[in-house]
């Protein structure tokens, strides 16, 4: 099973696992363009990392209905190699739902679809595209830093949710699912 345990990544107050970048470029000449990791869920099992992409036009919008997809990054394979989700896998870790309003797309996960996630698209420095995620965490709005889940023999233990409140104060919330 690829779905495994990494632990939250943090980096002086910024967390990989809940923005992305992108240069503009390629939205500029025309081409699709995607923000690779807006949402990362790390795992106990092993390295390898659930992303979920945005799609975004020339503006740092989301693209379409459904801009945000789920695949793989296969760590213990390689940094670069990737696979998009297996059927059963995307039973449980695919997207429940998205809603795309403005510059923001509500998502939830089909593992815990009570929980909304909402993936913020902008223009940053340097004309490039970036991204936060918000999402309540311990009854809290909050911006995410990281998803982790610890798995156990045949499923999942629990979600970690972890991020900061709009005072900056460090919130984390343990789901059982």
């Amino acid at each position: 099973m690829r779905f495994g345990s990494v632990v939250p990544v943090w980096l002086s107050g910024t967390v990989l696992a809940a923005s992305a970048t992108l240069s503009s470029g390629a939205a500029s000449a025309g081409r699709l363009s995607e923000l690779p990791s807006v949402l990362v869920i790390t795992k106990s099992s092993n390295k390898n990392e659930l992303h979920y992409a945005a799609a975004v036009d020339e503006a740092c919008l989301p693209l379409g209905e459904a801009p945000v997809r789920p695949y793989w990054r296969m760590l213990e394979r390689g940094p670069n190699v990737t696979e998009p989700l297996l059927d059963r896998e995307a039973k449980f870790l695919g997207l429940a739902r998205q809603e795309v309003a403005g510059n923001t797309v509500e998502i939830a996960l089909r593992a815990i679809p009570a929980r909304t996630f909402t993936v913020h698209t902008q223009r940053a420095k340097g004309d490039r595209c970036s991204s936060w995620v918000g999402t309540t965490i311990a009854g809290a709005p909050a911006r995410l830093a990281g998803v982790f889940v610890r798995q156990k023999l045949f499923g999942v233990d629990y979600v970690l949710l972890t991020g900061w409140s709009e005072d900056g104060k460090a919130l984390r919330e343990r789901v059982s699912l």
